[in-house]
C-alpha cells in the first residue's frame, strides 16, 4: 500500500480524525526504512510499544499498527505502559531493531494544540470541529521526519522464536475449548480454563 492508502485505512481503523494517528503512520513508516523492511503480513516484525493508557499515545499506536501490520490478532505488538510516544520495531528474521521516539519540543508544542485543548476540555474526538483538525492534521501529513521523530541507532536485540499452538481440549468445568498450552490441570487432574481452574496466567 502506499502512503495514501495507508492513511485511509488508518482513518477508517481508529474511527476518527486526529493528529497522533497520522504521527504514528510516519513514525510506523519510518521505523521500517530504518530497518529496510516491509509491512508484516505475518509475524515478520513486531512492535514493542512504549505507550500506555488514558492520554492519546492511544491513537499514536493505532497509526503505528496501521503502518507496520503489527497487531494484537497477530500478538506480534505489545504495550509496555511506559506512557511515552515512543516504541522499538524489531526484524524477528534478523533481529535488527529501531527505537523511535517524539521528539520531546515537538511533542511539547502537540500538546498545547488547539485540538488537544479541546480534548483536556471533555470534547470527544470525533466532535472536534475540522477547522481545528484538518489543518493540524495537514501540518503533519507534510512534516519531515527529521522534524518531529527521534529515530535511534538501528541494533541488535535477541528474538525469541516459538511455535504457534493449533491443539485444543475442552475444560472440564465450562466446556469451551481451550487451546492446551493455557489449560491448567486442578489437584483431581482435571483440565480446566484459567478462568474456570482459578490459577494465574
Amino acid at each position: 500500500m502506499d502512503f495514501n492508502e495507508l492513511l485511509e485505512v488508518g482513518l477508517k481503523f481508529h474511527g476518527h480524525k486526529c493528529p497522533a494517528m497520522p504521527l504514528g503512520l510516519k513514525a510506523g513508516i519510518a521505523a521500517m526504512k530504518a530497518l529496510g523492511v516491509e509491512r508484516a503480513q505475518d509475524k515478520e516484525l513486531y512492535v514493542k510499544s512504549e505507550t500506555g493508557k488514558g492520554h492519546a499515545a492511544g491513537c499514536f499506536l493505532d497509526g503505528i499498527m496501521t503502518a507496520t501490520g503489527c497487531t494484537y490478532g497477530k500478538s506480534n505488538i505489545e504495550k509496555l505502559y511506559y506512557n511515552k510516544m515512543a516504541f522499538t520495531l524489531i526484524d524477528q528474521k534478523t533481529g535488527k531493531a529501531v527505537r523511535v521516539s517524539l521528539k520531546p519540543g515537538f511533542f511539547e508544542k502537540a500538546l498545547a494544540s488547539p485540538f488537544v485543548q479541546a480534548r483536556k476540555a471533555g470534547v470527544p474526538p470525533q466532535d472536534i470541529k475540522p477547522e481545528i483538525a484538518d489543518p493540524l492534521v495537514s501540518r503533519i501529513l507534510g512534516l519531515k521526519k527529521e522534524e518531529f521523530l527521534d529515530i535511534g541507532k538501528v541494533q541488535t536485540v535477541e528474538v525469541k522464536k516459538g511455535k504457534g499452538v493449533f491443539a485444543a481440549k475442552p475444560c472440564a468445568k465450562c466446556g469451551e475449548l481451550t487451546f492446551v498450552n493455557k489449560l491448567r490441570e486442578t489437584e483431581d487432574g482435571d483440565l480446566m480454563c484459567i478462568p474456570c481452574s482459578g490459577y494465574g496466567e
